[in-house]
Formats: C-alpha cells, sequence, structure tokens
C-alpha cells in the first residue's frame, strides 16, 4: 500500500480530454455509513415487530431474526442501491457521494456485490475500525472492499446545468420523438460521463479531424450501449450530433418550436 495520500481521481479519454474527481475520505464516508446503517436497521425492526405483534413469532425467534434480518437488509440494501442508482445509496445521495470504477469504466455488477460482501470485514473489530485504518493507508482512501471490487468513492458536488445555447442544432432530431427515451437518459447518464462529453464537444475544434471523428464514433457508441433503443432512435445522426443531442436531453434543455425554427 502507498503512503502518499491522493486526493483526486484523474480520467482521461482519448485526445487528452479528461476530467478530475475529488475522492471521498473516511470522514465523509462515515456519516453515508450510519444513515445507510439506521435505513437497513429500522427495515428489519419493522418488519421483526410486525412479526411479533401479528403473533407468528416469539421474542426470542424476534431478537434473532433482528439481527439476522439487519445484515442481509444491509448487505442487498448495499448491493440493490449501489447497482440501480449506479453507485449511489441514501447515505450517499445525502452526502453526494457515488461509487465507481477505478478506472472510470462502467460499474459492474461483479464490483457491487464485492465490495458490499467485503463490508463485514472492513467493520471490524468495531464501526469499521479496520476498514477505516485502511482507507488513511491506501492512498486513494479506499477500504478492502474497495481494493477488491477495484472501486472508488468520489464526491460528486452539485454543479448547475451548463448553457449548452452554443452546441444547440436548434434542428428537431429523431431522439426527441421518443418520450421515454429522456427518463432512460437522465437514469442511465452519469454527471461524469456526461460532463466529459460537454467538454469534448467544446474542444473538439482542438482535435485532428480523424481523431475527433474516432473519438465521437466512441462516445456514440458507449451512449448507444447505455440505452436499449438509442440506435433506432439516433437514426440519421452523424456521431457527434448524437453525442450534442444526448446532452440537450441529459440537461433537458427545451427543444425549439417546430414553426419558430429558423433555417441555418
Amino acid at each position: 500500500m502507498s503512503s502518499e495520500m491522493v486526493s483526486s481521481l484523474r480520467i482521461r479519454a482519448p485526445e487528452g480530454t479528461g476530467c478530475s474527481l475529488e475522492l471521498a475520505g473516511p470522514f465523509v464516508r462515515f456519516p453515508a455509513m450510519l444513515i445507510d446503517t439506521a435505513c437497513s436497521a429500522c427495515t428489519a425492526a419493522v418488519l421483526c415487530a410486525s412479526l411479533y405483534l401479528a403473533g407468528i413469532i416469539s421474542l426470542d425467534v424476534a431478537k434473532s431474526l433482528f439481527i439476522g434480518g439487519t445484515f442481509l437488509f444491509s448487505l442487498g440494501y448495499g448491493i440493490c442501491l449501489e447497482w440501480f442508482w449506479r453507485g449511489q445509496t441514501l447515505g450517499k445521495r445525502v452526502l453526494r457521494l457515488r461509487v465507481m470504477d477505478e478506472q472510470g469504466l462502467p460499474l459492474q455488477l461483479g464490483q457491487v456485490v464485492m465490495r458490499n460482501l467485503l463490508r463485514t470485514l472492513d467493520m471490524f473489530p468495531v464501526l469499521y475500525l479496520l476498514g477505516g485504518a485502511v482507507c488513511f493507508l491506501s492512498g486513494t482512501y479506499r477500504r478492502r472492499g474497495d481494493i477488491a471490487a477495484g472501486t472508488v468513492v468520489v464526491r460528486t458536488p452539485g454543479v448547475a446545468p451548463p448553457n449548452l445555447e452554443n452546441l444547440s442544432s436548434h434542428c428537431h432530431t429523431p431522439l426527441r420523438q421518443y418520450r421515454g427515451l429522456g427518463v432512460q437518459l437522465r437514469r442511465t447518464v452519469s454527471a461524469e460521463e456526461a460532463s466529459l462529453a460537454l467538454r469534448a464537444l467544446l474542444h473538439g475544434d482542438e482535435m485532428e479531424p480523424e481523431a475527433r471523428r474516432a473519438f465521437f464514433a466512441e462516445l456514440a457508441d458507449h451512449f448507444r450501449s447505455r440505452v436499449p433503443f438509442l440506435p433506432d432512435a439516433s437514426g440519421g445522426l452523424s456521431h457527434e450530433q448524437c453525442v450534442r443531442a444526448v446532452l440537450e436531453i441529459v440537461y433537458g434543455l427545451p427543444a425549439p418550436e417546430r414553426n419558430n425554427a429558423r433555417p441555418r
């Protein structure tokens, strides 16, 4: 393990396009963990109390179920929410944290399961003492579960949506005809991915033409792989136009009126 502490994660894409994300240390992750633990414990307690009041189980059995249920709910709670919320639980959302692949790649289900299975080990001997110590010593604020899963936890401070007026083509694209596409894109495309794509569009003129075409082809294919029906919806658009249209939808840029659209 490295003793040199790194405070940010640098994600680089072809032609130098990239972004830097602040790593979350143990002091900001601990309150998020308390929130998640409280949610899991309350859920297990409500379930056990309901069974006990219904006369289905005895007090001793209810206590046993509470202990086992808290552990199972904690495990399932972390896996389910981190997978469906793309690296976030309720506690992480409140504290604006997110689990990410250490290389900036899409988070895989196996990584989510691995880091949550090893959470029990990080909790020993009490209050994440082992996990907290490893976070300090790892150099990248990663507990053992993160190291094994190849993940990091980053801070995602709220950022106001950028002004995309200069990027908007003000034309009707096939993407706007699909009402459910906006919901899918906003749920699937993370703020970090949108920020990277936005930087690529803003600095596209600085790339060589061939490298620019290759980069936007890769970026458009990435978005198409994340949303099942995007390939059909983006028919007729170039790769760069597809990325531009995706960002307009993700950031909520209103569609222009058809009757007022000006020819260019």
